[in-house]
């Protein structure tokens, strides 16, 4: 992938976990909420959040100097 893919996948990953994150505060709202489907969310958000540092980490490498 080139630096164009990266940026254009890393913001829509970027957008996914920030949409979680609004569904995940909406679901917590709600009385009696379903927690196997909170923990599938919360489970989904941070592979999302594992996927975004990979993309940052390929788009701005760490220099050894």
């Amino acid at each position: 992938m080139d630096d164009k893919e990266l940026l254009s996948r890393l913001e829509a990953l970027t957008e996914e976990h920030r949409d979680l994150d609004a569904a995940i505060e909406a679901l917590r709202s709600l009385p009696g909420h379903d927690q196997i489907q909170l923990a599938r969310l919360k489970k989904r958000k941070l592979k999302l959040k594992d996927d975004i540092r990979q993309l940052n980490d390929q788009l701005l490498p760490d220099i050894i100097a």
